[in-house]
């Protein structure tokens, strides 16, 4: 039986993060055994906010390969693939564009939330507000029926449905209606109390991270505040703090004994933020570990992601022929 395909993957810019992890990292390692999965390196997407700089989007390349590997995505079950090696995705980029209004790409939230915190007033780069319209090529070009995502990206999934729809309706049934499938936690927050969890916002605990780091940005971390002092009771709800013990403290026990006497007021900050940093500290130490086996040897990096790019190519040479086929523009068979 043939397994149903999934596509799905980051913007390299930088390390990933705890909330790549919750979003959509776990369920990669999860589904990897049971779909045929394509996991992209969206340059293209990331050179539409970072053109000036190319050379770092090309190094976030293998810090981004890095944290793959780190968390136990296996390249010889999962697809591991650069976005702008596929050419294909751009010229059926091209062909979406056709189908979908310039108003309801910038009518997408996931979009007119990014371009308010990248600050671009009315000087928005047209690759950026476009970047939708190659995200539904990214998924369809390789027939993917499954698109793991965190809850910010649910709007671009819902975009690649409607490009979906017209396109079949004009052209016959080409394409398939991707699916979203949520992470366990729909998001989670920066550690400065801010409801996203960004590179950018510099509010984030990445999976890299040392013991030192992670220690010291977990101590920072913003709680309740309107707790003064250690006797004053304490709001847990949507405390980032007690988020975190939630996702990353398998000691449910503890959890619930520190959530009972912080809305009690008979805990500090420290000893809560204290057992958080244990918690966090056992989970990434086995992906720190992980991913220093990889550090530093380009020739198996580079030849991933050369395997996972060529398998790509062909899936999407096959697409292609099928969508020409379809708009009647396969002028020689």
């Amino acid at each position: 039986m043939t397994k149903k395909r999934i596509l799905t993957g980051d913007r390299p810019t930088g390390r990933l993060h705890l909330g790549h992890y919750v979003g959509s990292l776990q369920n990669r390692v999860r589904l990897q055994d049971e779909y045929d999965q394509f996991v992209m390196l969206a340059d293209v997407q990331a050179l539409t906010d970072n053109f000036e700089n190319p050379e770092e989007v090309r190094k976030s390349i293998k810090e981004v390969l890095l944290d793959y590997l780190a968390v136990g995505i296996d390249p010889k079950k999962t697809t591991i693939l650069i976005q702008s090696l596929i050419s294909e995705i751009a010229e059926l980029t091209v062909f979406y564009l056709n189908l979908v209004t310039l108003e309801r790409v910038l009518r997408n939230p996931t979009v007119k939330d990014e371009i308010k915190q990248k600050g671009f007033g009315q000087n928005i780069p047209a690759g950026f507000a476009m970047y939708p319209v190659s995200q539904a090529a990214d998924i369809t070009v390789f027939n993917a029926s499954l698109v793991p995502v965190g809850e910010d990206q649910l709007p671009m999934i819902e975009q690649t449905r409607e490009i979906v729809r017209k396109f079949n309706s004009l052209y016959g049934q080409v394409f398939i209606e991707p699916e979203a499938l949520l992470g366990g936690v729909k998001r989670l927050p920066g550690i400065d109390g801010n409801a996203k969890m960004g590179k950018s916002l510099g509010n984030c605990i990445y999976l890299s991270d040392s013991k030192e780091e992670v220690e010291r940005k977990v101590m920072s971390m913003y709680t309740d505040p309107n707790r003064i002092h250690s006797t004053d009771p304490g709001k847990i709800e949507g405390n980032p703090v007690f988020v975190y013990h939630d996702v990353f403290n398998p000691n449910k026990a503890e959890v619930e004994d520190l959530k009972k006497r912080y809305q009690e007021g008979k805990v500090g900050d420290i000893e809560v933020k204290e057992k958080l940093f244990v918690a966090l500290n056992n989970f990434l130490t086995p992906i720190r570990e992980k991913r220093s086996e990889f550090e530093g040897k380009d020739k198996i990096l580079d030849q991933i992601l050369k395997d996972g790019t060529e398998k790509a190519r062909g899936v999407a040479g096959e697409t292609m022929k099928k969508v020409r086929k379809a708009m009647k523009i396969n002028y020689f068979g």
